[in-house]
């Protein structure tokens, strides 16, 4: 009897997340096996894919030197956590995820955490609309340090155009696999984030974002290293001396 097909995605992911090699590759492998063993459910994602890149979902979400929204929302505990609060001691890297569920989520996870330590002093956050009880199941699982948020009902990345309404025949072929998204939520509706990357200066603004509705794509670990060497390597001047700044070469 075939195993139920979560199962043998989750022995996938605990082969390539050990891998040596990009995340890319790693999310190949989970990409292949549901291409090659579930060909009616990577059929649907096609289309539903396809829709969201055809309405350019998450196009409208913050952009570089944009001020990143500031939110507060309860960590895997439940402590509450400001990003206002988090950029008083430094840069920050929010990770948005769809949850414990998705493999290309668990795998990006457990990849920032392999390199947490390289991508400091920025702090890491990562954040989905799940609740505590999933969040901390997938924290333990990417063996990650760093905190993950819940965004009850995805309202704050429905704020910052970044969650998208999963369709009727998409719904019933996750459900249909074993996942309840609404449970795992805590409430009744299909929405979930689209996965993205924002690496926040100290100043609030957005440095590097990366945003994609193929779920299937991740930022590449090297690249948000790269952004965050950049950071490093970028003087912020204090908010009041910026203005100024800015004040004057408009007089030029």
């Amino acid at each position: 009897m075939a195993r139920p097909f979560p199962e043998r995605l989750d022995e996938v992911y605990r082969d390539a997340r050990d891998r040596d090699c990009t995340l890319a590759e790693r999310l190949n492998a989970i990409a292949d096996t549901v291409r090659n063993e579930a060909p009616a459910f990577c059929s649907e994602v096609d289309l539903f894919v396809a829709r969201l890149e055809a309405a350019r979902a998450g196009n409208t979400a913050p952009k570089v030197g944009d001020e990143m929204p500031l939110f507060t929302m309860p960590d895997q505990d439940g402590h509450l956590v400001s990003l206002q609060d988090l950029l008083g001691d430094g840069p920050v890297v929010l990770v948005f995820h769809r949850g414990h569920w998705c493999p290309y989520c668990r795998l990006n996870i457990a990849g920032v955490a392999q390199i947490e330590d390289k991508l400091r002093p920025a702090r890491v956050i990562g954040i989905s609309a799940e609740t505590q009880r999933y969040t901390r199941k997938m924290r333990r699982e990417a063996r990650a340090s760093f905190p993950i948020l819940t965004d009850y009902g995805a309202g704050y990345a429905l704020s910052i155009n970044l969650a998208v309404w999963v369709p009727p025949r998409m719904s019933k072929m996750i459900e249909g696999a074993g996942w309840d998204i609404p449970l795992y939520q805590g409430g009744t509706d299909w929405i979930l984030p689209i996965p993205a990357v924002f690496v926040v200066g100290k100043d609030g603004r957005i440095l590097t974002r990366h945003v994609d509705p193929d779920y299937r794509r991740r930022m590449e670990l090297a690249d948000l290293l790269s952004s965050v060497d950049q950071l490093r390597q970028k003087p912020i001047l204090p908010v009041g001396r910026a203005k100024q700044v800015q004040k004057r070469a408009s007089f030029a």
